[in-house]
């Protein structure tokens, strides 16, 4: 089975030419998984992240 490509979609705070910063993908595999890359570097290191930890990150960095 071919792994299905991601769709990555770069930070609203990322410019169209300007400084970049940081791209997001959503994987909705059987196990959903939030994908963050460097919009500068795309081929470097990139961190993975299932759905249940990036809740508990988002909830963790706006204070609630």
């Amino acid at each position: 089975m071919t792994p299905t490509p991601l769709t990555w979609i770069k930070s609203s705070y990322s410019g169209n030419d300007g400084p970049d910063c940081v791209e997001v993908a959503i994987s909705l595999t059987r196990h959903p998984t939030i994908h963050i890359r460097d919009s500068k570097n795309k081929d470097a290191a990139r961190l993975e992240f299932t759905d249940g930890a990036w809740s508990d990150f988002l909830e963790f960095a706006v204070g609630r």
